[in-house]
C-alpha cells in the first residue's frame, strides 16, 4: 500500500467525496480504481480498504449484477442469508447500500482467490447522470462495522450535491 499526498476532498465522475479525517489516502493500486482509501483497523488489527470505481455512461454492467458479483465474493453468495441492501434518496441520488459478511474471496474475478474469515462488505452503488460509480469497502468485519457510519456520511454528502 502506498500512501500519496492526502486530499480531504476527490472527485469521482460527477460526485465530490469528503475523506473521513482518520482514514488514509492511498494511491490506486489499478487503473480500475479511480480513488482507494484506507480506514482505520480496530485495536491495531487490518484496516481493510475503500476502493472507487468509474466506467463511465451506460458502463459497469446493471446495480443488480455488481450486487450480485459483490455479494458472490463471500461464501454462500447471493444467496447468504447474512447480504442485505437498501435503497435511499439522498437529494436528487438513487443509492444502493449493500452488505455482506463471512469468508471473503479477495481477488479479481475469475482469477485465483484467498479466502479471507470474518470479513465483511460494505458497498454503494450512486445512480449518477455520467454513469454510476460504485464505491466497496472490505475489510476484518470489526473494522468495517466500525468504519461504517464514516462511509455512509461520505456516501450521503457526495450523493446530496453531486455535480453535472
Amino acid at each position: 500500500m502506498t500512501q500519496a499526498a492526502d486530499p480531504v476532498e476527490f472527485s469521482v465522475a460527477t460526485f465530490r467525496f469528503e475523506r473521513p479525517t482518520d482514514w488514509a489516502w492511498v494511491v490506486p493500486s489499478s487503473q480500475m480504481r479511480k480513488a482507494e482509501l484506507a480506514p482505520p483497523g480496530v485495536d491495531g488489527g487490518a484496516a481493510g480498504e475503500v476502493t472507487f470505481f468509474y466506467f463511465g455512461p451506460d458502463q459497469g454492467g446493471s446495480v443488480d449484477a455488481n450486487i450480485d458479483r459483490w455479494v458472490g465474493q463471500f461464501q454462500g453468495g447471493a444467496g447468504g442469508s447474512n447480504a442485505m441492501q437498501r435503497v435511499e434518496q439522498y437529494g436528487p441520488t438513487k443509492t444502493t447500500l449493500i452488505t455482506a459478511s463471512g469468508t471473503f474471496n479477495s481477488g479479481m474475478p475469475g482469477g485465483p482467490t484467498t479466502p479471507l474469515t470474518t470479513y465483511a462488505l460494505l458497498g454503494a452503488i450512486l445512480e449518477g447522470t455520467q454513469g454510476n460509480v460504485f464505491v466497496k469497502m472490505t475489510g476484518p468485519e470489526a473494522s468495517v462495522q466500525a468504519a461504517s457510519a464514516a462511509f455512509e456520511a461520505m456516501i450521503k454528502g457526495a450523493a446530496l450535491a453531486p455535480g453535472q
